[in-house]
């Protein structure tokens, strides 16, 4: 034994001193981080930034369907991705009539499309009605001896006039509709570029400096986790304001895909090396998917489309988010100009050009001569 006794009792002090001061550090390293009412006060600083552009803090997963709501009910300069219960254009399983529609050509067509049906359905009915009263009662028994009328002027009017009535009633709503669908956007509509890629999507906005946005299909297990629609979902989806009309243009980079948005009425071909454009507009705020609609290889079904609507606050905070800008820039204007000072002599000096920037006149144009 190295130390006696007397020693050992002199060193036990000690060592329970080291003892207690390393047992708080051990149990220190295993915890969690400290909370933020801790942090140093830059980080405290840099949280509001981050809300500005809708960041959610940490561990504020489970709260992003609830703060997306309260942003766009309060109409929020903040963004925050939108949530499963904003879901109102997909498909749904068993569905018979067409999706619900949320643009104003969209809601034409509808309108349209649910009176060629009730068109189609009396013409039907009365077809049938017309037969089933031809065959019973000019049947062989009830009517031994057959009619030999071979005209009839009045009825021959009938069927040829009202067909062509129909027709027409048909023809002017169709057109108008036709109409709708291909006139220009405004010329200060928002402008999106899609580009189609095999297998997935991006978007430019060229008006708001030029970023683009890569789409592809969210994997199926996120999608669940998160409560979206496998196969329908995205990581990146094109976020457009509501209530505006929108330019979009589209191209592809390889083969022909197609942008289609059912419940926006909106199809568009992607085709390479060309670059086709249309209208759309989304009347309010929510998410809305569409497909490729285009044979474009083995995972053509793989490449869905997620289009966020928003209220132009929230856009334009979206936009930042993406390192864009917002709104057009304006045109350098020279600023107002000083009265310019006369020289002592009494001469008149000439008038500067007021399209001429400030910062191209000399010193000698804008001060009195030395002497």
């Amino acid at each position: 034994m190295i130390f006696g006794k007397s020693t050992a009792r002199y060193f036990a002090p000690v060592w329970a001193a080291l003892l207690i001061a390393l047992v708080p550090q051990a149990s220190l390293a295993q915890e969690t981080p400290v909370s933020a009412a801790s942090q140093p006060a830059a980080a405290t600083e840099a949280a509001p930034a981050a809300a500005e552009v809708g960041a959610p803090a940490a561990g504020a997963v489970d709260d992003k369907a609830d703060a997306s709501t309260e942003n766009v009910a309060a109409g929020s300069s903040a963004y925050t991705p939108l949530g499963p219960e904003w879901i109102k254009g997909q498909p749904k399983p068993g569905g018979l009539d067409v999706q619900p529609q949320y643009s104003p050509t969209g809601e034409q067509a509808y309108k349209l499309h649910v009176g060629l049906v009730w068109v189609m359905a009396i013409i039907c009915l009365f077809v049938l009605g017309l037969m089933i009263y031809v065959m019973v009662k000019f049947r062989r028994k009830a009517n031994p001896t057959p009619s030999r009328t071979t005209h009839n002027t009045m009825i021959e009017v009938v069927w040829t006039l009202l067909p062509v009535l129909i027709l027409v009633g048909i023809a002017v709503p169709s057109i108008s509709l036709l109409s709708a669908q291909y006139q220009s956007a405004p010329k200060d509509a928002l402008t999106i570029k899609v580009t189609g890629y095999q297998w997935y999507w991006g978007y430019t906005y060229p008006d708001n400096g030029g970023f683009e946005v890569i789409s592809n299909m969210m994997p199926e297990d996120e999608a669940k986790a998160k409560g979206f629609p496998t196969h329908l979902e995205v990581d990146n989806r094109m976020v457009v304001p509501a209530g505006e009309w929108i330019r979009i243009q589209t191209t592809a980079a390889d083969v022909i895909h197609s942008f289609a948005v059912p419940s926006l009425w909106f199809k568009l071909d992607a085709v390479p090396g060309r670059l086709n454009e249309k209208r759309m507009m989304v009347k309010e705020p929510g998410i809305y998917y569409g497909q490729c609609s285009e044979l474009c290889g083995a995972k053509h079904g793989y490449m869905p489309i997620a289009v966020e609507a928003l209220p132009r606050p929230q856009f334009e905070a979206w936009v930042r988010s993406q390192g864009g800008t917002v709104g057009a820039p304006e045109p350098a204007a020279a600023p107002a100009a000083a009265p310019l000072q006369q020289p002592e002599s009494g001469a008149q000096q000439p008038a500067a050009d007021a399209t001429t920037p400030a910062a191209a006149t000399t010193p000698a144009a804008t001060a009195s001569p030395a002497a």
